[in-house]
């Protein structure tokens, strides 16, 4: 009975003890409801005035996110203390400044990419939508998170490289400014006008209209390689990179063909690559043979 008792009294005293608190936990739940929508509302107006102010949407969603979690994290300790749990709030960060250095081991990498991640949001090589190349992976930016970059490569994969990685390798922007160099090698005869060619070709180049040209810009024509059979002629234009890779590669195809006829139609030839053979030795050790065949008599009678 005593058992039975204690048990029943422990139980009363759990209940009485939740009814106290529960004006606090109810407060507590408010506080973090509040926190949670004061954080996205302060995270969304900050997104979108930052937004407005630097024409960035990477920064933007970054901090806007980044402002979200601290409101709701700042939430929750309030709220533990308004239900009364302040102890175990004390407890939740004792012990994180406690398992600090641990902690820094273990999630090193997380660590450095957060780390990396603000510095990029602030200060970075590209821009949503730039066309990149980070490392061996290719594509279009497409967001900025908290611990990795993502890329949409042009074969539709999506990429997730570590802002860590980011930060220290070398990355290349095909499109920051807009522009983009292409070139390609055409070999016309050696009897054929030099000349004459590259103007020709220059005149190929000033019909494409998505073909820049420009004082900065500059397109041009060189003698690249006296090849086996043709003098190959290297020709270098600019084209429009802010819809790359699509439209700079339908450029680049359009030139070529334009240039090719362009050439024909002016009475440039251009040959294929000619290999000579030459063979060294008595005939019988040649594998390639020439036979004539005896005629028959019979063959001979009747062609008389």
């Amino acid at each position: 009975m005593e058992d039975t008792s204690t048990i029943s009294e422990s139980f009363q005293d759990f209940y009485n003890s939740f009814i106290d608190q529960l004006p606090g936990i109810g407060l507590g739940v408010l506080i973090i409801i509040l926190g949670t929508l004061i954080g996205a509302w302060v995270g969304n107006f900050a997104r979108q005035r930052i937004s407005q102010r630097t024409q960035d949407p990477l920064m933007s969603r970054f901090l806007g996110k980044a402002i979200r979690i601290t409101f709701f994290i700042i939430a929750v300790m309030l709220a533990l203390r308004a239900a009364g749990l302040g102890a175990i709030a004390t407890g939740i960060l004792t012990a994180a400044g406690a398992s600090a250095v641990v902690l820094g081991f273990a999630f090193k990498d997380i660590g450095e990419n957060f780390i990396a991640g603000i510095i990029l949001a602030f200060n970075r090589p590209f821009d949503v939508n730039d066309t990149v190349q980070i490392g061996d992976n290719f594509g279009k930016v497409k967001a900025l998170e908290f611990r990795y970059t993502k890329l949409k490569t042009f074969d539709g994969k999506d990429v997730y490289i570590p802002n860590s990685d980011v930060l220290t390798t070398p990355v290349t922007n095909y499109t920051e400014d807009g522009f983009f160099r292409w070139n390609f090698t055409i070999g016309i005869a050696y009897e054929d006008n030099i000349d004459g060619a590259k103007k020709v070709v220059m005149e190929a180049l000033r019909a494409e209209p998505n073909v820049i040209e420009d004082e900065e810009h500059e397109n041009f024509v060189i003698e690249d390689e006296l090849a086996t059979s043709t003098v190959n002629l290297k020709v270098y234009f600019w084209v429009d990179t802010k819809d790359f890779r699509r439209m700079a590669l339908i450029t680049k195809g359009s030139v070529v063909r334009m240039v090719k006829e362009a050439l024909e139609d002016h009475g440039f030839y251009m040959p294929a690559d000619i290999q000579e053979i030459k063979l060294y030795g008595a005939a019988k050790d040649s594998p390639i043979r020439f036979e004539q065949t005896a005629q028959s008599p019979t063959q001979n009678s009747e062609t008389k």
